[in-house]
């Protein structure tokens, strides 16, 4: 079994997809819309085969709290391949003015890891 893709729901549906596909080097597939729900989506590839989705709609509201400081889901983990990549894309995270949640360290649990938040607030954790 693996994860199929993750779900994010998003205030902008395009500004988000153009952030994560520059960011990730990801692929987007054709924006879906359903009208009849005020919903709307796009699905973003890794060469790896992972996906995410992001999703807008009109009734969907963001939390008055952080995104990683809620119940549910607290992050999600992108691996870059090595402990060098790591501190590299934290770095370019930083000067493009991405909010660094945690500055990158070995994990008592032996990750090599930052945390920065997605335009968004949503938290990403990158990892070897």
């Amino acid at each position: 079994m693996k994860i199929e893709h993750l779900a994010i729901w998003v205030d902008d549906l395009d500004k988000m997809k153009d952030w994560y596909c520059q960011s990730f080097a990801m692929t987007s597939g054709e924006k879906y819309e359903n009208p009849a729900k005020g919903f709307s989506s796009y699905f973003l590839s890794f060469d790896s085969g992972s996906r995410i989705e992001l999703m807008r709609r009109s009734d969907v509201q963001d939390s008055p709290q952080p995104r990683g400081m809620v119940s549910g889901l607290a992050h999600f983990a992108i691996s870059v391949g090595s402990k060098e990549k790591v501190l590299l894309k934290t770095e370019e995270f930083r000067k493009q003015g991405s909010k660094i949640i945690g500055e990158p360290r070995t994990t008592g649990d032996g990750y090599f890891e930052s945390v920065i938040e997605d335009p968004e607030g949503n938290w990403i954790e990158i990892t070897i």
